[in-house]
Order: structure tokens, then sequence, then C-alpha cells
């Protein structure tokens, strides 16, 4: 099924964090619950800054693997355009 998503959050602290799910409106709760990813943890809030979807779970694993090696300005670049 292709109803995984990639996204990028922007922390509190303008740093840029990606994953994947098939619920976006759960994951950032989770995420700004605290109990998302650790990285997010100190870094509250955050907020959807990018999201892509359509794809498998491996598809979307892969694009995942692709954003994180990024630079941060790539990823900038991403999310606004």
């Amino acid at each position: 099924m292709n109803n995984w998503k990639t996204y990028i959050l922007r922390c509190h602290d303008n740093s840029l964090y990606t994953g994947v799910t098939t619920d976006i409106e759960r994951r950032v709760k989770e995420h700004n619950a605290g109990t998302g990813a650790k990285y997010t943890r100190s870094r509250l809030p955050c907020s959807l800054a990018w999201l892509k979807e359509g794809f498998t779970e491996s598809e979307a694993k892969k694009e995942e693997a692709r954003i994180k090696k990024l630079s941060k300005g790539d990823k900038e670049k991403m999310i606004t355009s």
C-alpha cells in the first residue's frame, strides 16, 4: 500500500528531524508529547516543515535515508521549494 509518508520536522532549536509514518497527525503529536524520537524530546516543540506522501514503506524509508544524507542547507532548500 502506498500510504506511507516521509516528513521533516523543525524543532524549537531550528534543527531538522526526518522520519516516516502512515499517520502524520498522530506522529507529530507523539513527537510533541515526548514519546516520539529521542532526538526530538529535548528540542520541543516541533512543527511539520515538509511532507511527501504516496510511498510504500520501503520507498518511504529510502527517501528518509536519502534526506538524512543531505546538508542542512539542502534540506532547507527542499522545504522552501
